[in-house]
């Protein structure tokens, strides 16, 4: 009797998914839970770890810090964000495709440079903190809470702003012209009709801002001076030289995964039941704004953007600048660069070989599996797709650690190899990829690829070569921020890498925390130029002028 069973591409798919997955995602969870609950010395299984982080005032703060600045941050990015895309969508604004062009470029650097900006301009020795001594002002601290709200506040608004800015283009027009019919204009009118449409986008976007805040570790380890957060924490306590802190560290990163699961569960909840879909047969038209009204919206937007732009600004100006080590002289020279090649030329080749290694598996992963979880439906497929989605729960200095302990003694060794850092960064921006393709074979209709197979071509040929083809475009353009997002990567690298595989990032952090701040802005002016360059090449693919979440 034959067996009906036949073994096909798309199960050699499906199980290299599992194996991806499984493998790279919930065995290294899985040995993260296991060592936060076992004793270091004797292996048994303990409590100790989570009784010691919830007794002592020192380590649960961090948790009341954490929720603090993050939630301060996610109100601030909503206000702003929210307004400037109002704005931006709805009235002609000058300049507006350089303007755009700016937030996005914000968006893309790291934070911990925005941090580092900050230091130069308003650290101790800041460029303003000392004019303003000079004439007897005393600047206020960019350390601490403030300095960490600032900067994250400055660097993540855009993930609101283009999230609203898609949902307004979505707003019909005779929604609008209704409410106006029964009086409803003005401050009324934004909020009882645009605000409660653009709600579900907002709390979408919120997430995105919450989880970056929550998740980010250069910004508050390079001012936060004692304001100590979940992910310095965690990055302190696992390379402490003592022990038993390793399990210690596990252990408060098994707090961190279940703190953004349940936020990542409660917005998905109020989400669900909140959505709607909007269709915009008409959509708002673009009005010009006259008078001084027309004035101060410009100069509003102008500085926000303005603010946002500085750290670009300033570590690409100081990166010219006559320097020795943590002192900027005066004049211009190229020594920065010189040193930077001289001692970081590596690190430059690592980040870019590393990130596109990374950028072709996240390509043949994104479309393969956006294509099994959209037409190849099935409760293994399901399963995959919700895998799919932990990468943006779980943060960078989390799956560091993840990884270390799963792989750090056999039966598969990979700790201090580039392999380990390519994995990082495949896990981590995946999904980018497999949102783009997922969202662009839902604009494919399967009857292009039946007439193909009706006409003979196999399955398999059929993907390769019309469907792929089509999906194209969008996997690209995915795959092309996965590896703007990956060349920025620090969070999980800081924790993986060794002298031989260190990336652009953390050259950039660990010459700040050694005072080379010289080096530090020429390699962060060459990772602002690739950020650009690439995300030029990202409009030119994708035909579009703004970047879309």
């Amino acid at each position: 009797m034959s067996s009906s069973f036949h073994w096909d591409f798309w199960k050699s798919i499906t199980l290299l998914s599992i194996i991806v997955f499984g493998l790279f995602l919930v065995y290294p969870l899985f040995s993260l839970f296991v060592s936060a609950f076992q004793d270091p010395d004797t292996q048994e299984w303990t409590f100790d770890h989570f009784t010691r982080f919830f007794t002592r005032k020192y380590y649960y703060r961090t948790i009341y810090n954490s929720f603090s600045v993050t939630t301060c941050v996610t109100i601030l990015a909503i206000i702003i964000g929210t307004a400037l895309a109002y704005f931006m969508s709805l009235y002609t604004i000058k300049f507006k495709a350089a303007v755009e062009i700016c937030i996005v470029i914000s968006l893309l650097s790291p934070p911990f440079i925005g941090a580092y900006s900050w230091i130069l301009i308003a650290g101790r020795n800041g460029i303003v903190t000392k004019y303003l001594a000079d004439l007897g002002i005393n600047f206020p601290s960019i350390y601490g809470f403030a300095g960490i709200l600032i900067v994250l506040t400055l660097k993540l608004y855009p993930f609101i702003y283009l999230y609203v800015s898609g949902a307004m283009k979505k707003i019909d027009c005779a929604l609008i012209e209704a409410a106006e019919s029964l009086g409803c204009s003005g401050i009324k009118k934004v909020v009882t009709v645009v605000i409660p449409l653009i709600t579900p986008t907002i709390l979408a976007g919120a997430l995105m801002v919450f989880m970056n805040a929550m998740a980010d570790f250069g910004t508050p380890m390079l001012i936060g001076e004692g304001f100590n957060v979940l992910p310095v924490m965690v990055y302190s306590e696992f390379i402490s030289e003592v022990g038993d802190q390793a399990n210690f560290a596990a252990a408060i990163a098994a707090i961190m995964v279940i703190i953004t699961s349940t936020i990542f569960m409660i917005q998905k909840f109020i989400v669900e039941r909140r959505s709607f879909t909007m269709s915009s047969l008409r959509p708002i038209p673009v009005t010009q704004l006259h008078g001084i009204k027309n004035v101060i919206m410009h100069a509003c937007i102008y500085l926000v953007v303005l603010l946002s732009m500085i750290p670009q600004i300033v570590v690409i100006y100081t990166s010219f600048l006559n320097t020795n080590d943590s002192i900027f002289l005066p004049g211009f020279s190229l020594t920065s660069y010189r040193n930077m090649l001289d001692s970081l030329g590596g690190a430059i080749t690592n980040t870019y070989v590393y990130s596109t290694l990374a950028m072709v598996a996240i390509i043949f992963l994104g479309m393969t599996i956006a294509y099994l979880t959209t037409r190849k439906k099935s409760w293994l497929t399901n399963i995959i797709d919700t895998l799919s989605m932990f990468p943006y729960i779980i943060p960078g200095s989390v799956l560091g650690i993840t990884l270390l302990l799963a792989f750090n003694e056999g039966p598969l060794v990979l700790s201090g190899t580039a392999v380990i850092i390519i994995i990082a960064m495949v896990i981590r921006r995946l999904p980018y990829t497999l949102r783009s393709s997922s969202a662009i074979l839902y604009q494919l209709s399967p009857s292009l690829e039946e007439a193909s197979i009706s006409l003979g071509a196999s399955p398999l040929k059929t993907f390769f070569k019309i469907t792929a083809i089509m999906m194209l475009p969008g996997v690209m353009s995915g795959a092309i921020l996965s590896w703007i997002t990956a060349i920025n990567e620090l969070s999980a690298s800081i924790i993986l890498y060794t002298g031989g595989t260190k990336t652009m990032s953390v050259a950039i952090y660990t010459e700040v925390i050694r005072a080379r701040y010289g080096t530090a802005a020429a390699l962060s002016t060459i990772l602002t130029l690739s950020t650009v360059i690439v995300m030029m090449i990202f409009f030119k693919i994708s035909g579009k002028r703004n970047v879309t979440l």
